[in-house]
């Protein structure tokens, strides 16, 4: 009886001496976990407040572009608004409507003539033909060739051509003048919006 009073006591002071290290153990893990947790609760804010940042500066970059949108459609509205009241100053064909256009045409009476009649008659066909050219010009518009020839970083050659090209009708003279070897030939046209509808 006595030996089982002391194995009992025994017994009773190992299960004691084993609970405290059962418990000291659990103690370090739920420390060690704590401490994992805290860890891992620091990195998740911490991504927090880089995604927060990240958003910011999204909204910040989204308003930057919103404003360059508004400044470019501003700018495109004041271009087209420029453009509109370049076209209102400028003549335009419209439907339904005739524009009126007058030219000057000049042409140099040439110095070998026989008599001041020819001399008349040659100007005067000059200035025809460059009336003609002027009210083509107006009409149809002209198309500019240039070349340069450069030699030794020096231009040896520099030409510009025009061409224009157009079918003219009904022109009418309303004037002529000449005067010492000038002819001016005062020429206009009444064009339609039917007469491009080709």
């Amino acid at each position: 009886m006595k030996y089982s009073i002391l194995v009992a006591m025994l017994f009773s002071v190992s299960t004691l001496l084993g609970a405290d290290k059962v418990q000291t153990v659990d103690t370090t893990v739920i420390e060690q976990t704590n401490a994992e947790l805290a860890k891992v609760r620091a990195e998740v804010a911490a991504a927090k407040e880089e995604a927060a940042e990240a958003t910011a500066q999204a909204n910040e970059a989204k308003k930057e572009s919103k404003r360059a949108v508004e400044e470019l459609a501003v700018a495109k509205a004041e271009r087209e608004e420029e453009l509109a009241a370049a076209a209102a100053k400028e003549e335009v064909l419209k439907k339904n409507r005739t524009m009126h256009i007058s030219v000057i045409g000049q042409g140099v009476a040439p110095m070998n003539t026989s008599s001041p009649a020819q001399a008349y008659a040659l100007a005067k066909r000059a200035a025809i033909a460059d009336a003609y050219r002027a009210i083509a010009e107006k009409v149809k518009g002209v198309r500019i060739d240039g070349q340069d020839t450069i030699k030794n970083m020096m231009v040896q050659r520099s030409t510009v051509r025009t061409y224009v090209q157009a079918m003219v009708k009904n022109a009418d003279i309303v004037e002529t003048t000449f005067k010492e070897g000038l002819c001016e030939v005062e020429m206009e046209i009444l064009i339609s919006h039917s007469d491009f509808a080709d």
